[in-house]
């Protein structure tokens, strides 16, 4: 998801439902003291696919935003994190409503991109 937030990113604040369903538990949280990590990350991404000669197409925030993500494993790692939330008195949002189980596309790691390497010529 990397190269998806400063090649492709485009729609602020969302996540789609092929990178919900390719995560095995999402949550995400945020307390009020936002620091400067976020901002300096966003900016590097903008260096990163800028070529100096005019404007930047990319999102002023990703999906996650200023928000913090967790992702929990099995049903015990969710429950453990909605306890710990509640106890810290911090608001959480389940994107994934529950479903631990990742489901990725049928097409995942079925053939390799990389042209295999026949060997030096003789």
């Amino acid at each position: 998801m990397r190269a998806k937030e400063f090649i492709s990113e485009n729609k602020a604040g969302k996540i789609t439902k092929r990178q919900r369903y390719a995560t095995a538990g999402l949550h995400l949280f945020t307390d009020s003291n936002y620091d400067r990590s976020y901002g300096l990350n966003r900016v590097m991404m903008a260096v990163a696919s800028a070529d100096g000669s005019g404007k930047i197409d990319m999102d002023s925030e990703s999906w996650a935003g200023k928000r913090n993500t967790a992702h929990p494993y099995t049903e015990v790692e969710a429950n453990m994190l909605k306890d710990a939330y509640k106890a810290a008195g911090m608001p959480y949002t389940d994107l994934n409503k529950g479903d631990l189980e990742s489901d990725e596309l049928d097409s995942t790691n079925t053939s390799s991109p990389v042209k295999p390497f026949k060997g030096y010529k003789k």
